[in-house]
């Protein structure tokens, strides 16, 4: 019982810990201590309602039709492929984050701010409803939903971690190094997932 939550947790902690605008948001707010918790906890609840989404009802419709269980695996393992090569061609590239800016703002506009860089961003949905949702759909239901939970507890502990430890790891964020290891891990936890998804579907 313990492997789809584990599982959960390595695809959806790959896929959140992905450099984007969110995380670049949130680091760059708990770099200045604008409401670090409130945007982690709304960042962390936002994405386990989309992966609760994914999981009963895109989840439940690829499992009950095993062609549109063979498009998740495929279309989902070349997703993390290009995800990973994303993140490869971001890792050569390199990144700098600006922190210098500062600002103030109200507990409210930090949280609509939030909302925004959460909800306006196609590739959550792409991630949460269509690629957890349909990969969990390989999993008989009360698995599925601990392969959700796990991707819930990877999201909630990655944006605690971002937010909470953004002030010391500012100084570290200021050099483009610090990007590119991040962004190489990414890169190796996508492609790895994406051989294991490829793996089970060819070895079932």
């Amino acid at each position: 019982m313990l492997v789809p939550f584990l599982q959960g947790a390595g695809l959806g902690g790959g896929l959140i810990v992905a450099i984007g605008a969110q995380n670049a948001f949130v680091l760059s707010q708990g770099v200045r201590r604008n409401h670090p918790l409130p945007i982690a906890l709304l960042c962390g609840f936002c994405d386990a309602l989309l992966i609760l989404l994914g999981v009963s009802g895109v989840g439940r419709l690829v499992a009950s039709n095993p062609l549109l269980g063979q498009i998740a695996v495929w279309g989902g393992a070349l997703f993390l492929f290009w995800y990973g090569l994303r993140s490869l061609q971001s890792a050569l590239r390199g990144g700098l984050l600006d922190t210098e800016k500062t600002s103030s703002p109200s507990l409210r506009a930090v949280l609509g701010a939030t909302l925004a860089v959460s909800l306006l961003n196609p590739h959550v949905y792409l991630d949460t409803l269509v690629l957890l949702g349909g990969i969990s759909g390989q999993f008989p239901e009360q698995e599925r939903y601990l392969f959700g939970l796990g991707a819930m507890t990877a999201s909630f502990a990655w944006f605690l971690t971002l937010s909470l430890a953004a002030g010391f790891l500012a100084p570290l964020f200021r050099q483009p190094v610090a990007w590119r290891i991040l962004d190489s891990l990414v890169f190796l936890t996508m492609w790895s997932l994406a051989l294991s998804l490829l793996w089970g579907e060819m070895s079932g």
